[in-house]
């Protein structure tokens, strides 16, 4: 029985880069469409609803869009630089996360649309890609 769990680990282990490959691309994919939802720039939506001027506005769009191909991208870089450029788009990632919460979602914590939303989704992938790197 021992040796099936071996064999089981084993060939599961070989699929872990796919997995991270596979978040990468939905994350990467989900920020670029977020981003480009906001154009063309200053993006009036966020000016008007959470009263933000128009250089935020417009850096909050630039930086969604950015941060998507960074993360597709930093995979393929595989040394030092591809590495470090996955963990500060990670960071990326939780910041606006965090930001979309506090502004966007306060009333948010604690319910059910915390539990069901993509954000919490992008949130949770910003934290792995910050922690992980490129390292498989």
């Amino acid at each position: 029985m021992n040796q099936f769990f071996t064999k089981f680990n084993n060939f599961f282990s070989n699929f872990e880069a796919v997995g991270s490959l596979l978040l990468r691309l939905v994350t990467g994919i989900a920020f670029i469409i977020y981003g480009l939802g906001k154009f063309p720039l200053p993006p009036e939506g966020l000016i008007e609803y959470f009263d933000l001027s128009p250089i935020i506005a417009s850096l909050v769009a630039i930086s969604e869009v950015s941060t998507g191909i960074v993360l597709i991208i930093a995979h393929f870089v595989k040394n030092p630089l591809g590495h470090t450029l996955t963990r500060l788009v990670g960071l990326n990632i939780v910041i606006l996360m965090v930001c979309i919460f506090i502004v966007a979602h306060r009333d948010w914590f604690i319910t059910k649309q915390l539990f069901t939303s993509i954000q919490t989704f992008l949130l949770i992938s910003g934290f792995y890609f910050l922690v992980k790197g490129n390292k498989i």
